[in-house]
């Protein structure tokens, strides 16, 4: 199996030559350290946001900046310990920032590979400030449960609102079962589903998840990851060389 490529494991000439050999695309994961529940660490988020990003960049070559292990966590409140979180304003100018030096370093396409739920609105913000302020650099932003409706699926199938449900702690058990306390999983049930209001998480759950962790299982953790990285990198190689929807029309016809 090929290796991930990794901005920060290479030499500036290194990611020079990445460029003119025609690779343009950098992958940005994305992540958080927050409560997690009982059972599982604060840096759920992160683990599995850098896992898939290395996946893909095994299969396509697309090289990974260094993660951001913070994410915009403020609807964690500071009801349990671990929670450390960007407003997110500042998440967004991150963003903007690092878009800044990716393409100054001559990469013209950018994803945001975002591994926590409310990470995604300042998140798009960023993206929507990159594309203003460099419009010649593309910019996606994809979650790890939007990859393909079926991942969707698989992380949402025992609460709408998840935390460390399920899927996340079968994640962890195929990432890093070391750092998950089986024993410890509390289920709970979906409690905002019918509310009206958006609610943080300390008026929701009362030890911290959204779910049916005790069912985690690694087989299934492993299936997720293994789709989520298949899917992705199926899309981002035709990303790679993707037009804009006006540069992709059929020439017109000659009369």
């Amino acid at each position: 199996m090929n290796q991930p490529v990794l901005w920060d494991e290479l030499t500036w000439e290194q990611l020079t030559a990445l460029r003119e050999q025609g690779m343009n695309l950098v992958i940005l994961p994305v992540g958080a350290t927050e409560q997690h529940g009982l059972h599982l660490p604060v840096g759920v988020d992160t683990f599995s946001a850098i896992a898939v990003a290395h996946g893909v960049s095994a299969q396509t070559g697309i090289p990974v900046l260094p993660a951001l292990p913070y994410g915009c966590s403020l609807g964690h409140s500071k009801k349990w310990a671990g929670t450390v979180s960007l407003r997110p304003e500042t998440l967004a100018t991150l963003v903007l920032e690092i878009a800044e030096w990716v393409y100054s370093a001559g990469f013209s396409r950018l994803l945001l590979l975002n591994g926590h739920v409310t990470n995604w609105a300042p998140l798009r913000c960023g993206l929507e400030n990159v594309r203003h302020t460099y419009p010649d650099l593309r910019i996606a932003l994809r979650s790890l449960w939007e990859i393909s409706p079926r991942i969707h699926e698989f992380y949402h199938q025992d609460a709408a609102n998840f935390h460390a449900n399920c899927a996340e702690t079968s994640v962890m058990l195929a990432l890093r079962p070391d750092l998950v306390q089986m024993d410890k999983a509390m289920d709970e049930p979906d409690r905002s589903a019918s509310c009206f209001f958006a609610y943080t998480v300390n008026h929701e759950s009362v030890h911290g998840a959204v779910g049916s962790p005790s069912k985690g299982d690694r087989a299934f953790g492993e299936q997720i990851l293994q789709l989520c990285i298949d899917e992705l990198s199926t899309q981002l190689k035709k990303a790679l060389t993707e037009g804009t929807p006006l540069e992709e029309l059929p020439p017109p016809a000659m009369h």
